[in-house]
C-alpha cells in the first residue's frame, strides 16, 4: 500500500504549521523588536547597550558560570547514578522504583520545588541545623541569595535529565565488547575508559546539552533562591517585559541569550565529537 504525495504533504503540513506558529513567528517577532527603536526605525543600539556595558557582561558571566557548573555537577553525580541503575541493579522491580523516584519530581512545578529549597537553605533551615548539630559550623551560613544556593536548586531540578540520557546510552552498550576487552587482558578500569565510556559519550553530550540549555534559561529557580541578590539574563528579560515594558531592549536580551547558548552548545558538541573520534 503506497501513500500518496498529497497525504504525505498533509501529514507534514500540520507539524510545520504548529512549529511556525508557536516558534518561528514568536522568535521572528522578538528579533524584529530587538532591531527596532521606539519610533519604528531600524537600529542596533539595543545590542550595543548590551555588548558595550560592563554590567551586562557580569550578568552574562554569572548566567553561563551557573550553567556550566550545573552541567558539570550533574554529569559527575548523574553518571554514577545511571551506572548504578543500568549495571548494578539486577532486580527489575527495584530498578523501576528507582526510575519512578527519579522522574517523580519532574511532575511537580519548579515553583513548588524552589520554595521547598528556600525552606531547606534558610538560616534556620534543615541544612544549617544539620551542619550546626554535627559541629561542622558554629553559626548559620548564608545560602539563600547566593550563587551556591541557586546551583543547588538547579542541580536538583536538572539531574534526572542526565541520569536518563546517560542510562539510555549505557543500556545500548554491547556487553560483548567489554567482555572482549577483559579477555584481551584489560583491567576493569581500562575497559571502562577505553570501551564503555567512549560508547556512552552520545548520552553524556545529550544530557549536558539539555541541562546547560535549561540552566542558562532558567528563571524561577534563580529568581526565588537569589532573593534579588543574583541576577541572570532570564531575570533581566522578564523585568524588561513585565515591569519596564521595554520590548525592544528585552528582545535584544532574549536574542543575546539565545545566541550565546547556541554558540556554547555548538562548541561543546564539536569538542565532544572530536574527543569521541
Amino acid at each position: 500500500m503506497t501513500v500518496s504525495r498529497t497525504a504525505l504533504l498533509g501529514l507534514i503540513a500540520l507539524p510545520l504549521a504548529f512549529f511556525s506558529a508557536f516558534f518561528l513567528v514568536p522568535l521572528a517577532t522578538v528579533f524584529a523588536a530587538s532591531v527596532t527603536s521606539a519610533d519604528g526605525g531600524v537600529t542596533l543600539a539595543n545590542y550595543a547597550r548590551i555588548l558595550f556595558d560592563e554590567y551586562h557582561w557580569s550578568v552574562i558571566g554569572v548566567t553561563f558560570r551557573l550553567g556550566i557548573l550545573t552541567t558539570l555537577i550533574c554529569l559527575v553525580i548523574g553518571y554514577p547514578l545511571a551506572w548504578y541503575l543500568v549495571r548494578i541493579v539486577e532486580w527489575r522491580a527495584w530498578r523501576r522504583v528507582c526510575v519512578i523516584l527519579l522522574i517523580l519530581p519532574l511532575f511537580t512545578s519548579n515553583i513548588v520545588r524552589s520554595f521547598g529549597w528556600m525552606v531547606l537553605l534558610g538560616r534556620n533551615g534543615l541544612i544549617n541545623e544539620t551542619l550546626i548539630g554535627a559541629g561542622l559550623i558554629e553559626r548559620p551560613i548564608r545560602l539563600l541569595g547566593t550563587e551556591a544556593g541557586i546551583l543547588i536548586g538547579l542541580v536538583y531540578i536538572l539531574l534526572p535529565f542526565v541520569v536518563l540520557t546517560v542510562g539510555n546510552a549505557l543500556a545500548k552498550v554491547d556487553r560483548s565488547l567489554e567482555q572482549a576487552s577483559a579477555d584481551l587482558g584489560a583491567s576493569p578500569a581500562s575497559t571502562f575508559w577505553h570501551v564503555t565510556f567512549p560508547l556512552s559519550i552520545p548520552g553524556v553530550v545529550s544530557g549536558a546539552i539539555i541541562v546547560f540549555a535549561l540552566a542558562v534559561s532558567a528563571y524561577v529557580t534563580p529568581a526565588l533562591l537569589s532573593g534579588g541578590r543574583v541576577t541572570v539574563l532570564a531575570i533581566l528579560v522578564f523585568q524588561q517585559y513585565s515591569s519596564v515594558f521595554d520590548f525592544h531592549y528585552g528582545g535584544a536580551l532574549a536574542i543575546t541569550l539565545l545566541v550565546f547558548t547556541l554558540a556554547m552548545i555548538a562548541v561543546s558538541a564539536l569538542v565532544s565529537r572530536q574527543g569521541a573520534r
